[in-house]
Formats: structure tokens, sequence, C-alpha cells
């Protein structure tokens, strides 16, 4: 029986990539979303009806946000137990969490609503793109993109769905407060307090047409608690292709009171404040070059992933009631099965780094990456991470509520982008021009 279900998703990927293969650009926003998912409803999945775009009368712009689907309850709850019966519809990670944490871990499945909406602009990019855009020789960039839009509607390979991911529309411009914590594996732990901001390029008041053409975006992060720690700064003007011109990253130190150059914020470098729980491209799920890894494109399949997470998210919810041991509390969480495209990354030949495969499943609604297993030099997995998912209607956006990453071999896991005890968290579409992310400009914000 598992022999004859393996076959029969083959075959399904397999009938995937010959209609992508087939899709036209005409047919974005026609029989196809406008950025490349199916628009009918197909089984259990229902139709793509435009996203969620409304917030509800009275809501204050940037405030948490209420949630649309308050009053459904799961329609099963997948423990230990019962994971078997569904593990065409789990990933391997997910699988082995149930199988490190049985009496804890579970997955409620509640209805699919495919809530994703982006402006009109992105879709209006994303069109022109499926014509015209084009990796650069060796993959390590994309040419002849419409900024915001995605490049790659119909990814004929796995570079071109990272790329999608990677460059993706997060409404150009962003300032969140929120919290990292790193429990131990007994539960507790101490929260890291962050300012993080980002301003993709196009977005830059003032832009000067004729300068830093190859960078996507420009990064800040200042530490704001705990005191050890509080006062230190990352600066970054993340360059598209960083084989051509490698990242770009500097850091304050508060206790030294200096600005310098920061070469390991990159590739397997150690995350910020991270404890040695996550890799610099583990942020944002993947980001930076994709150089040192062959990238597979295996196929679509369907898949409980975190989504729609507005109560997990909720301010009636601590920290504490979220951060539990060995994984944040699941009982809070809201999964739904989508459509995710299944793409393997892995380490090239000669080239180093800690993760020696990965395996990413990335929402077909947003291009998203939605959860990740990572596997160490011996082939055994090590790392689990899941995005929670959300769609910020208030601003049309879809973003992450927070990121997790599972350790199976320590216990220990990281949560970034926690945000239920802080006011307004969110503000997209700031405005800032150039000279705020300049290295002199990150000596003057330093303080402590």
């Amino acid at each position: 029986m598992a022999k004859l279900s393996t076959f029969t998703k083959l075959i399904a990927a397999a009938l995937v990539s010959q209609s992508v293969l087939a899709a036209t650009p005409e047919q974005l926003g026609n029989e196809l979303t406008p950025i490349g998912a199916p628009k009918a409803a197909q089984g259990d999945i229902p139709a793509w009806d435009g996203g969620l775009t409304t917030a509800p009368a009275g809501h204050k712009l940037g405030a948490n946000l209420p949630n649309p689907f308050a009053d459904e309850k799961p329609l099963f709850v997948i423990t230990a137990e019962t994971a078997e019966q569904y593990q065409e519809k789990l990933s391997e990670g997910q699988l082995a969490m149930f199988k490190r944490y049985p009496d804890s871990y579970r997955i409620p499945v509640y209805p699919t609503h495919r809530t994703a909406a982006y402006p009109q602009a992105v879709y209006d990019a994303t069109k022109t793109n499926a014509t015209n855009a084009r990796l650069t020789e060796g993959g390590n960039g994309v040419e002849n993109m419409v900024e915001g839009g995605v490049p790659f509607p119909f990814p004929e390979n796995g570079l071109e769905a990272i790329w999608n991911h990677i460059v993706r529309y997060r409404g150009g411009s962003l300032v969140r407060t929120s919290v990292q914590v790193t429990p131990q594996s007994d539960g507790t732990y101490t929260p890291v307090r962050f300012r993080d901001e980002y301003t993709f390029r196009q977005n830059l008041e003032g832009l000067d047409p004729t300068k830093d053409k190859n960078v996507l975006f420009y990064f800040k992060q200042d530490i704001l608690s705990p005191a050890r720690l509080a006062g230190n700064v990352l600066l970054v003007h993340e360059t598209l292709d960083q084989v051509e011109e490698p990242r770009r990253a500097w850091v304050y130190n508060a206790g030294q009171r200096r600005v310098r150059r920061a070469p390991q914020v990159s590739y397997d470098g150690p995350g910020t404040a991270s404890d040695g729980m996550r890799t610099t491209d583990n942020f944002d799920m993947f980001n930076g070059a994709p150089d040192r890894y062959d990238w597979k494109l295996v196929g679509k399949q369907e898949m409980y992933i975190p989504y729609n997470s507005y109560n997990i998210n909720s301010s009636e919810h601590s920290y504490d009631d979220v951060v539990k041991a060995g994984h944040v509390n699941q009982d809070l969480a809201r999964y739904e099965l989508h459509r995710v495209w299944k793409v393997e990354a892995t380490l090239k030949e000669g080239k180093r780094h800690i993760y020696a495969k990965r395996t990413f499943y990335i929402d077909e609604d947003t291009w998203q990456i939605a959860a990740v297993d990572h596997f160490d030099g011996r082939g055994e997995l090590w790392r689990v991470a899941e995005a929670h998912n959300m769609m910020f209607y208030d601003y049309v956006v879809p973003y992450f509520a927070f990121e997790a990453l599972y350790d199976l071999n320590s216990g220990r896991y990281l949560v970034l982008g926690l945000t239920n005890e802080e006011e307004n968290a969110y503000d997209f579409g700031v405005k800032r021009s150039h000279k705020q992310y300049t290295p002199s400009a990150l000596r003057r914000s330093g303080r402590r």
C-alpha cells in the first residue's frame, strides 16, 4: 500500500510539472492566480477568490490582527498515534517531531482558507516577469526582473523556485519589534528583543538609479534587550548576486563603541544572539546566496502546514503561553491543507556548510517557505523548521507570524519573530533614504 501511495504521488508530481510547463502568462489572473497557482478548487483545497484584504471596522493599522476564523474548530488533530495514516501529507521533519515528542507534539488541522493576496502592482510585475525574467549565468541572481513581482511564476527548476522566495514582495519596507527565544530543554528562556527594519532598494526615498544596482534591500537590526546585548546593531546591504558581490555587513558593538565589517554574516555563520541554534541563512527560512547547493525541483504536493496563524500570534496569549519545553504550544497552532512546491538542495562537492542537504516546502499561494528539513553531513535529519504564516490583511502583505527551528538532537529550539506582547509590532511601508543605511549612520545611532 505504501509503494502504491508513493507511486501515486510521483505521478501527481509529474502531472503538476507538465501543467506548469504548459502554463502561459495569459493564464495569470484567469485559470491561475496572478502569481501562478491553480485558481479553481481541487479536491479538499478550495478555490482562490482574491484572498483576504479587508480589516474589520475600527481596526488600527499595525495593531494586533483580529482572528477572522476565531469561531472555527479543528477538523481533526494529528498525534503521534495517528501520524502514520497522514504521512503522505506530512514532511519528514514533522514525522520526526512526533517521534521526538510523542506526548506533546500534535498538529491541529483546520479548514483551508486561501487568504494570500498582493497589491495589483505585484500582479502586474509578475506578468511581465513571466516573459522576461531569467537567471543570471550560474543561477546566482535574477536579471530583467521587475522588482516586487514573482520572477518565475512557472518555475522550471529548484533555483527558480527558491529565488521566488528570496525576492518575494514583503511590503516594500518594514519596521518590526519582536522577540527571539532559545529555550532550554525544560522550556525556560530569556527573551531577546529586536527592532528589525528593511527597505527594498526601489522603495528608498530619493532613489539614485545609478547607485547600488546589485542591492536587493537594506536591513538593520537593533537589539533592545537584555541589557548585556542592548545597543548592538547589525547593518546589511543585501546584494542580489552575492557571488559577484558578497553581502555587505557591519556590526556596531555597544561595549566597544566601534563599527566593524562582519563577513561572518553569511551562509552558516551564527545567527544573531541565537545561542548557536541557527545559521545566518536560516533567517527568513532561507536567505542569501544559493551557490553552495545543487537545487532540484521535485514537484508539488499537498501538505499540512502552519497557516492563518492568528490565534498563536494573538495578544491574548503571552510568550509563556506560546513557548513550551521542546516546541511551541501546538494547541494554539493552526495547520491547513495547502499545495507546496518541494525543492531539495544538496551541498555541492567541495563546498562547505553545516547542512549537507535541505528540503524546502514552498507555499504556492505566497512563494514563502512553509517548512524546511535540515540534514547533517551524515545524512541524518538534524533540524526542523516551520514558518507560521499569516496574512497581514490590513497592509495586504503575506508574511510570517514567527519562525521556529527545532534541533532534534539537543531537544532545544529557537523561535524568531514573536510579537504577542508587543504593541503595534509591525509597520509596513515606512519611508527611508539611502543615507540611513550607511556605516556612518550606524555609528551615529550607536548607544549605551
